[in-house]
């Protein structure tokens, strides 16, 4: 089955490696994930699917919908559901109501991090474009940060469109490819992973199996 689970971000440590190489890495809560429904082909959907839960909400926060997926698949209400595609075998070998863990991964495996990235808020153009300061000599008064020149005199007499400016910042979905599963705590439900993921502490996260694994070059 094509491994795709929701986690949380716990925060970033570091461990070391079998040479005292220190590691740098991010530990992930992922799962219990159960499932909710399973699609197939043969039925009234037309396509193989899973749909996974995670988290937990307070039944009056369900809608109707959703409140009667949970009652049919016998689950606690869950607070996030994501829709993943599998295969045929996949379907036949699967049921309502099985839980997915932390287990589904394996030391040394490569993984994609679906999550958003910190917000930012209205930023400059020096944190948000990486423009440099102009030098703080004489002539310079007030535009230590500024953005410089925008127009582009009588003709077109416009800013051109995506004239990178002053404006918000983060909180965009982004893709880290991957990274190595360093260790696996399936007691724990902790996945911990080489590098840096996107977004705070706690940060809701989608963790499946590496999409383009990339090749050295002989």
């Amino acid at each position: 089955m094509a491994k795709g689970l929701y986690g949380r971000k716990v925060g970033m440590t570091q461990v070391f490696g079998p040479e005292g190489q220190r590691i740098p890495v991010t530990v992930l809560e992922v799962g219990p994930c159960p499932i909710v429904r399973v699609k197939s082909e043969n039925g009234a959907d037309g396509y193989n699917a899973v749909v996974i839960g995670f988290g937990t909400k307070k039944a009056k926060h369900i809608n109707k919908p959703d409140a009667g997926l949970f009652k049919k698949a016998n689950v606690e209400a869950c607070a996030h559901i994501r829709e993943m595609r599998v295969s045929a075998e996949d379907v036949a070998a699967i049921e309502v109501g099985l839980v997915l863990t932390a287990a589904s991964f394996q030391p040394g495996q490569l993984v994609d991090i679906v999550g958003k990235t910190k917000g930012r808020g209205f930023t400059g153009v020096i944190k948000r474009h990486n423009y440099h300061m102009p030098k703080a000599s004489h002539g310079t008064h007030e535009v230590f940060r500024h953005g410089g020149s925008l127009g582009t005199r009588t003709t077109p007499g416009r800013v051109w469109l995506n004239k990178k400016m002053a404006g918000h910042y983060g909180d965009e979905q982004v893709t880290i490819q991957n990274l190595t599963v360093v260790q696996v705590e399936a007691d724990k439900n902790l996945v911990v992973l080489r590098g840096s993921v996107p977004g705070p502490n706690g940060q809701l996260l989608w963790i499946q199996e590496a999409a383009r694994v990339a090749t050295k070059k002989s």
